[in-house]
């Protein structure tokens, strides 16, 4: 007996072939990827603190250049905005200060070959930059009215010297793990091995602007402990420190995604 054949549906010998589906198109994944990435690096906190940063003081740069006139309203806005976008930053930093303590619970368990300059580095630069951290939190209480406003003056104070401190072990641990990279390159790394040679090359470009955001933030604390006062704390000068920082550090939390 011969098998029926459907009249719905021809023989699969006689059957064309679907044609093959064409694959994503590349400015459509490279548009999801960047989609993806930039979820990622907003769900971190220092992701949106990064961009509040650079928003920040590109507003600053604004006002302190004179670029917009006093009396027009868009300078009140303006004023009001980066004002505003400093208190956000402060509540971001809320706990902040766990993490250098961990860090410096990691450095004193740390088997470094140079572990006393390290140890010692380390406590000035955890300990400078979670002092900062901590008061930083109730700066943030005084400016949104739980604490008497009045006790801000002296917590800034602590909380610029605790900074300005903890940049020079911060920079310091930095110039010791530049050594080391580059040590690295110079003697113990085959030139063929050119993926291992270009991210050794990357991590010594993102320790250098490291060093650089540093400096930077650096001069900003200096510039709150003299209370605006000398050349090196004028307002764009310091402004453009700001910025500078901001890129750098967004550049960083951005590639670290």
């Amino acid at each position: 007996m011969e098998a029926k054949v459907s009249r719905d549906s021809p023989p699969a010998a006689d059957a064309e072939p679907s044609p093959p589906k064409p694959p994503p198109s590349t400015s459509t994944t490279q548009t999801g990827d960047f989609l993806t990435h930039l979820e990622t690096y907003l769900a971190k906190r220092d992701g949106v603190d990064k961009l509040l940063k650079v928003s920040r003081y590109a507003t600053k740069i604004i006002l302190s250049s004179s670029v917009v006139p006093e009396t027009l309203p868009l300078s009140r806005r303006l004023k009001s905005f980066e004002s505003s976008v400093g208190i956000s930053r402060k509540a971001f930093r809320l706990g902040k200060f766990v993490q250098d303590v961990n860090a410096l619970r990691r450095s004193t368990r740390s088997d470094h070959h140079d572990h006393f300059p390290h140890l010692l580095l380390s406590i000035v630069a955890y300990g400078g930059e979670g002092l900062y951290y901590f008061v930083e939190q109730f700066i943030w209480l005084a400016k949104a009215g739980l604490i008497d406003p009045k006790h801000s003056g002296n917590l800034q104070k602590i909380s610029a010297w605790a900074e300005f401190v903890g940049y020079f072990g911060s920079i310091g641990l930095k110039v010791m793990e530049l050594s080391r990279l580059n040590e690295e390159k110079e003697g113990g790394l085959d030139s063929t091995v050119k993926e291992r040679a270009l991210t050794l090359r990357r991590k010594i470009l993102i320790k250098e602007l490291s060093v650089v955001q540093d400096l930077a933030d650096g001069l900003m604390a200096l510039a709150d402990i003299r209370d605006g006062n000398g050349k090196l704390s004028a307002p764009l000068a310091v402004s453009c420190a700001g910025l500078l920082s901001a890129l750098i550090s967004t550049h960083k939390n951005w590639v670290s995604c």
